[in-house]
């Protein structure tokens, strides 16, 4: 089906925080944190509030399928809100995927922002509705106080202005665990990998890609044809098991139509190096004639881009200007 995208935001909108995964009451998500992403969404001229069970923690970390999924319904039920902003990952955003009103969400065509969990309910919901959501920064990572600047103004882009933008390599990046120490970080320059070299137009889908892979044989999996597929993980990916995820991935029946592949930027704790990554790539024969471009924005680190899933994009990868363009979001 083609995509839909959702209305842009404008001031006066409203955000409904929610929590798919993880609770807001995680201990490091301290008021600090919360008032910092507070106000930067009100600098944006976007109203903040909070779905009623965002503080229910169970022994997971998590709350019920059932409050989850209201607070969902709630927030796409109510014509002041605009985004639904996930608090921050988890583990068990699939738990949703039976339990969402697809026709109400295809009606209300409202916005849903967030990554690494997320990825599970960000492409069900495009693979069943055609509507457009949002591969980008959580609420928790609007508290983070140093080098926002590039997550901000990619957000803006992406979910504010309607015009096609570039993704191109921010300055500099952290893998810091940013909420305990804002003040102390490290910065690394950023360079993106040119894994293999060309150029491909496609609907972006993925995000996580071991979240991803949990779709696999599912209705909640979106079509693959003609796609630039987006894949990241966290420190706890090795080499190995990027390695087979991504086979995993390879050997889906659609995945002879994707296009591209873009690869976000790893923690070092995973040890993935360029050369571990090109070893990996090179023993793919169904990447042979792919544009690879790698060490991205979006993932694990900071900052990150946002990337629309069912939104349309070139990806360049080149070594003179390596880039993904966003045409349509």
């Amino acid at each position: 089906m083609p995509s839909i995208s959702p209305r842009k935001l404008k001031r006066g909108d409203g955000v409904r925080v929610i929590a798919p995964s993880h609770t807001l009451a995680l201990p490091f998500i301290n008021e600090g944190i919360r008032e910092m992403a507070t106000g930067r969404m009100t600098a944006l001229g976007l109203k903040v509030s909070y779905g009623r069970y965002v503080n229910e923690s169970d022994l997971f970390q998590s709350s019920t399928v059932e409050h989850r999924i209201e607070d969902i319904h709630d927030a796409l039920n109510d014509r002041s809100v605009q985004l639904l902003h996930a608090v921050i990952g988890g583990f068990n955003c699939n738990q949703l995927l039976r339990n969402i009103d697809y026709t109400l969400y295809r009606k209300a065509r409202k916005a849903l922002c967030g990554f690494s969990d997320v990825t599970a309910l960000l492409n069900a919901l495009y693979a069943r509705t055609g509507v457009v959501t949002y591969l980008g920064p959580m609420f928790f990572s609007f508290g983070e106080k140093l080098n926002f600047e590039y997550t901000e103004d990619q957000f803006r882009r992406c979910l504010i202005d309607s015009e096609p933008f570039s993704i191109r390599p921010s300055t500099k990046w952290s893998n810091d665990r940013w909420a305990g120490k804002q003040d102390e970080r490290t910065f690394s320059p950023t360079e993106y990998w040119v894994i293999h070299p060309g150029k491909a137009e496609g609907t972006l889908v993925g995000g996580n890609l071991c979240t991803f892979n949990l779709l696999q044989g599912t209705e909640y999996f979106p079509d693959l044809d003609g796609t630039i597929v987006l894949a990241e993980d966290d420190d706890s990916v090795q080499p190995w098991t990027f390695d087979r995820d991504l086979q995993s991935l390879i050997h889906q029946p659609g995945f002879k139509d994707v296009v591209g592949l873009a690869i976000g930027r790893f923690q070092p704790g995973s040890e993935m190096t360029l050369k571990h990554l090109t070893q990996i790539i090179d023993t793919k024969p169904e990447l042979r004639d792919l544009p690879v471009l790698a060490n991205m924005d979006f993932g694990h680190t900071t900052p990150s881009a946002t990337y629309p899933i069912g939104g349309m994009a070139k990806l360049c990868s080149e070594t003179a200007d390596p880039r993904l363009e966003i045409t349509r979001h």
